[in-house]
């Protein structure tokens, strides 16, 4: 296995993509150890002494003013994983799982939150035996922390939970003794600095963007490929235009095109005399639109990379001022706004993506045979698939509405305020997933259209895409079912295998 030596608060997007990924072993640089012990010193001390200290000797929320006495510390800590651990719905998947563990122990390891080094070692080693805890995805409102995950997540490092294994929930105290790893017992405050913390919704707001990656290189190769097999003007495209504007996803993404479509003699078949002046919206206004979801998906990448490296519990522990202080930092605002700015640029990729399948099916502005097929009538081509592409992006309309509007008082309102980032970003799957069978629509129809205007090719890196397709899909001269050829596209979107295409143009990448 590849080793990867975390830096914390330095982690980089790389190493984020290589954690989500899996098959990585983590390690921690060895300067860490230094502020892990002083912080750790800090608390400890405030533990022996008479002071109230809130997640030290208090209980937690509304219970603060509530003392505990110094032999229940251990057992306060204890207390509140098992109380904690109230989830529901379907478990985390691997992934997320395991981001949500290495970005745990890298906020711990910074040597804010007080806790000791076999903590994060605990941590580490349940990373590295590619241990997954069960934690169900639902019950977290992602202010005080993602508690509820979080807790299930410690709940199986302290051998009381569960784990999954190929699939299956175990008990945990059986999967750590097999993996040969001794339970976590905890000592004062470090329950609390477990389960404080936006470490869930940042995981699965990354795991959305890591997963919308190769969609939105699909959608950019698709679309272009939709350009030429509608006889669209490359014109829309020129570096000019877009200085001009100079939004930095608009130039990039027009420069795409423009590296996709050189070169076409499809679009040298009709540069002169083409009657039409203007294309509709959906093809020449793709730089525009793609382009600002890609911006805003850059600055989403940014503040999720700053929210992996951040220190999000409470109370913090400054070391140079030897002092406690309570703050806010678990309030996953920041991750909220981003999931909410995702789940509306992905929203938009789809919906253009809807509108040149409608135009590809139009014969009175695609000018090709009505739905794509010869004898309609009697075929109906891609009537329906369109439909089903309507479907999802409407779909995505609704999901696509702001979480982070939404608030309910919890904890006898003491925590009056919450973010909602853990629905914000766990919704964005569903999401991804609409736009990936939608651009597996229109790539078929696009392949469909290219199809009607042979014997003429469209561009190098295009007709590259249209053999992918093709190896694993038939062309529909005829109606047959058609279910099956969308899954087959949508995994190749999915997958990330439209990326070469894009790779190879030279044109610059759709990556934040």
């Amino acid at each position: 296995m590849t080793s990867l030596t975390l830096t914390p608060g330095a982690i980089t997007r790389e190493q984020l993509r290589a954690i989500h990924a899996g098959g990585v072993q983590l390690a921690l640089v060895p300067e860490a150890r230094a502020a892990i012990a002083a912080s750790a010193a800090i608390v400890q001390a405030a533990a022996s002494g008479d002071a109230a200290v809130y997640g030290v000797n208090t209980g937690f929320g509304k219970l603060a003013n509530q003392r505990i006495s110094r032999e229940d510390l251990a057992l306060l800590q204890l207390n509140l994983i098992r109380s904690h651990s109230v989830g529901v719905g379907e478990p985390l998947s691997p992934p997320v799982v395991r981001l949500m563990l290495a970005t745990k122990a890298a906020s711990l390891a910074r040597g804010a939150s007080g806790v000791r080094q076999v903590v994060v070692d605990a941590l580490l080693a349940a990373f590295n035996a590619g241990l997954v805890p069960y934690v169900p995805s639902q019950g977290s409102v992602g202010a005080s922390g993602d508690l509820a995950p979080l807790s299930h997540m410690t709940l199986a490092l302290l051998g009381e939970g569960e784990f999954l294994v190929d699939g299956a929930r175990r008990p945990a105290r059986e999967v750590l003794q097999a993996a040969g790893l001794a339970p976590l017992a905890l000592e004062a405050k470090e329950g609390l600095a477990l389960i404080n913390g936006t470490q869930t919704s940042t995981a699965l707001a990354l795991h959305a963007l890591f997963a919308f990656e190769p969609v939105l290189d699909s959608a950019l190769v698709i679309g272009a490929l939709t350009v030429d097999a509608a006889r669209g003007s490359d014109g829309p495209f020129d570096a000019r235009i877009h200085a001009l504007r100079g939004q930095p996803g608009q130039i990039d993404v027009a420069a795409v095109y423009r590296a996709l479509l050189a070169g076409s003699p499809i679009r040298a078949s009709h540069a002169e005399g083409d009657d039409r002046v203007q294309d509709p919206y959906c093809l020449r206004c793709q730089p525009q639109v793609v382009g600002a979801c890609l911006d805003q998906l850059r600055h989403c990448a940014t503040v999720l990379l700053r929210e992996a490296n951040a220190v999000t519990d409470n109370p913090l522990v400054l070391v140079n001022d030897g002092a406690m202080i309570s703050g806010g930092n678990f309030h996953a605002e920041p991750v909220a706004l981003a999931a909410d700015a995702m789940a509306v640029a992905i929203a938009e990729v789809g919906a253009i993506a809807e509108r040149r399948i409608a135009m590809l099916i139009d014969t009175g502005v695609s000018r090709l045979p009505a739905f794509l097929t010869a004898n309609a009538g009697l075929n109906s081509g891609f009537m329906i698939a369109h439909v089903t592409a309507a479907a999802l992006a409407s779909e995505n309309k609704s999901l696509a509405h702001p979480a982070s509007v939404d608030s309910l008082p919890t904890s006898a309102n003491q925590e009056d305020h919450v973010s909602m980032a853990t629905f914000a970003a766990r919704r964005l799957q569903a999401m991804v997933r609409n736009v990936t069978h939608i651009l597996a629509v229109e790539w078929l129809a696009a392949a469909q259209a290219i199809e009607f205007l042979r014997p003429l090719k469209s561009s190098a890196p295009l007709e590259q895409a249209h053999a992918l397709l093709r190896a694993q899909v038939p062309p529909m001269p005829t109606d047959h079912y058609l279910a099956p050829d969308m899954e087959r596209a949508a995994a190749l979107v999915a997958s990330g295998a439209l990326a070469p295409v894009l790779a190879g143009t030279q044109g610059v990448p759709a990556r934040w």
